[in-house]
């Protein structure tokens, strides 16, 4: 059973900027595209960017365009979600997920069990 490990969330001022990390225990995911979703209280799980396996696709919701970069280091077999000007609404259980095709849906296949994003002066 493919694992997903996620790290990098924190408590972060305003406009402020983190870097989660997902990479998967004991497997590579090189020939899997990988989804952000960040999960808040009362809130649908939505996701904010993904991409392809070779990196060569990216799509992030467009609330966050411009500020979040979704990337990915095949080599490290580690997979990153740039975070810049955050904002409050942003606080949520950021949970990484990795299945066949780059899309900004829910249809994949294994996910993590997230890292905790707070956005809070």
């Amino acid at each position: 059973q493919l694992q997903l490990v996620e790290s990098g969330g924190g408590l972060v001022q305003p406009v402020g900027s983190l870097r989660l990390s997902c990479a998967p225990l004991g497997s590579t995911l090189d020939d899997f595209a990988i989804g952000w979703f960040p999960q808040a209280p009362g809130k649908e799980r939505e996701g904010v960017a993904c991409i392809s396996s070779g990196g060569g696709f990216t799509d992030c919701k467009e609330s966050v365009k411009g500020r979040f970069t979704i990337s990915r280091d095949n080599a490290k077999n580690t997979m990153y979600l740039q975070m810049n000007s955050l904002k409050p609404e942003g606080t949520a259980v950021y949970c990484c997920a990795e299945g066949w095709a780059a899309e900004m849906n829910d249809k994949y296949v294994h996910w993590g069990q997230g890292t905790q994003v707070t956005v809070s002066s």
